[in-house]
């Protein structure tokens, strides 16, 4: 599975080459855990919950008008280290993986929607101000800072249950 991301300014809607994951996860797992990912789209605020309690929130930049991040009720569906972006565009692939790539190093993708998926990743300290206040400037994913998404990604399994509010 792909994961297609948002390019660091809102233009066509962009792709990731297929990623090789760390650890192979099942495409789908049963989830045996109490625990979800709440994204409030209103406050710009993504947070681990587990059974209700709070484990963890973070800011976050989010999808602009054109390309908003979409709504409801959806499971991880793939966890990589490094991811690669590849814009569904041009076809580009950005060769720079990890903390400096676009889409940072750690990718968590949640919804698949034709060449596109979306996800919560992770950013390079160029875009970092995106996050920190809280824009609305993506292609529709989900960008938190390096220490926040991997916190996240650490704590989440495939099957994890993603719940996205306005």
């Amino acid at each position: 599975m792909a994961p297609a991301v948002e390019a660091p300014a809102p233009t066509a809607s962009p792709a990731l080459a297929t990623p090789t994951p760390a650890t192979p996860t099942p495409a789908k797992a049963a989830v045996t855990s109490t625990k979800e990912i709440v994204l409030e789209l209103g406050k710009r605020t993504i947070s681990l919950r587990d059974n209700g309690k709070v484990l963890g929130s973070w800011p976050v930049a989010i999808g602009d008008s054109r390309t908003p991040t979409p709504k409801g009720r959806f499971l991880v569906e793939t966890k990589v280290v490094n991811p690669q972006y590849q814009s569904t565009a041009s076809g580009k692939i950005n060769p720079t993986k990890g903390p400096n790539g676009p889409l940072g190093d750690r990718w968590i993708g949640f919804k698949k929607s034709g060449p596109n998926q979306y996800g919560i990743h992770g950013t390079p300290s160029a875009w970092a101000w995106t996050v920190t206040s809280r824009s609305a400037v993506t292609n529709g994913c989900v960008r938190m800072l390096t220490p926040h998404v991997r916190a996240l990604f650490d704590q989440v399994d495939v099957g994890t249950p993603v719940v996205v509010k306005p």
